[in-house]
């Protein structure tokens, strides 16, 4: 089988991505409307740190100015991490069919 790693890893990422998307709508059916499952722990360790008493030494330099931004920033560290990691297994690929 010329494709079998590939079938594979393809096969466990449908699965994991339909196990998410059930899970996900049994969680947010339990919820009320305004309520989000998948909130995330950064903003309420914020919270508990602001709450402490704690102030920054320090200010950033550059702060984005939407969340648009920042997801335009985080989008793009996926995508150069992709094509890292497309790189390498390109390259993995044509050193085995060069071989």
């Amino acid at each position: 089988m010329k494709y079998g790693l590939e079938l594979i890893v393809t096969v466990v990422i449908i699965i994991f991505a339909a196990l998410f998307l059930v899970q996900n709508a049994q969680i947010q059916a339990t919820l009320g409307d305004d309520e989000e499952a998948w909130g995330g722990a950064d903003g309420t360790a914020a919270e508990i740190i602001e709450a402490s008493g704690y102030e920054p030494w320090f200010t950033p330099l550059w702060e984005p100015p939407s969340g648009e931004i920042e997801s335009l920033f985080f989008s793009l560290q996926a995508a150069i991490g992709a094509i890292i990691i497309g790189y390498f297994f390109g390259y993995y690929r044509g050193k085995t069919q060069n071989a």
